[in-house]
């Protein structure tokens, strides 16, 4: 268990080291003994866990996504589904691994990766969550869940780029906010529309809720 924990250990370590020189350099530019220096272990003990830089990019951007967190399920599906971009928002503000593995997903010239894959996977998250919506009644008769949701994370990816760009993230809560009061009018029933929240400050409390269920649910297998 000891040397099993060790390894679990050395990963992340690795991991982290690889985010934090992605985000810094991007992955062309990255070297395999950047990492090892950022890290401090050994060649063995990188290659070890990961077989190349690509694998390392991948386990960078699939981290990321394990720490982006899962937001509660809520009665109102806009309102999850907004919670979502915003949870991403907050994240990509305090989280060096989500910026990273954002960094990677956006980077042209990272040639060698699936860059596609991360989109693809928060469209479909996206559509799923707008599908209930439609059903439950919460959505315009015109809106098509899969489109919608396609146009909330390319916006988003465009918005979240211009304030990595100017502001290094400092006011990407705001710039959201703004995204999303500017496209759910055009998605949403205005009787729900009144009742979802979309204010820069609620991705830090949907944070502190991840984080307490994180928590309690880790309490709870610790004592099982």
């Amino acid at each position: 268990m000891a040397k099993q924990d060790r390894a679990i250990r050395t990963q992340r370590s690795i991991l982290v080291a690889a985010a934090s020189v992605f985000e810094e350099r991007g992955f062309q530019a990255a070297t395999i003994t950047d990492i090892l220096t950022a890290a401090g272990v050994t060649k063995g003990a990188l290659y070890f866990h990961f077989q190349s830089k690509e694998d390392l990019a991948y386990g960078v951007m699939e981290a990321q996504g394990r720490h982006m967190g899962t937001v509660p399920s809520r009665s109102c599906k806009t309102q999850e589904v907004v919670d979502t971009v915003l949870l991403q928002t907050y994240r990509l503000q305090e989280d060096p691994m989500v910026r990273a593995g954002v960094r990677l997903a956006m980077d042209q010239h990272a040639t060698e990766l699936d860059r596609g894959a991360s989109f693809q996977e928060w469209g479909k998250g996206m559509a799923a969550l707008l599908e209930q919506a439609k059903e439950q009644g919460e959505l315009l008769p015109h809106v098509v869940p899969s489109d919608t949701a396609e146009l909330v994370v390319g916006a988003y990816a465009g918005v979240q780029s211009m304030s990595q760009a100017v502001s290094s993230y400092t006011d990407l809560d705001h710039r959201t906010s703004v995204l999303l009061r500017h496209i759910m009018p055009n998605v949403v029933l205005s009787s729900v529309l009144t009742t979802i929240d979309m204010t820069s400050e609620r991705g830090a409390v949907i944070y502190a809720e991840v984080q307490a269920l994180q928590d309690a649910a880790e309490l709870t297998d610790a004592r099982a």
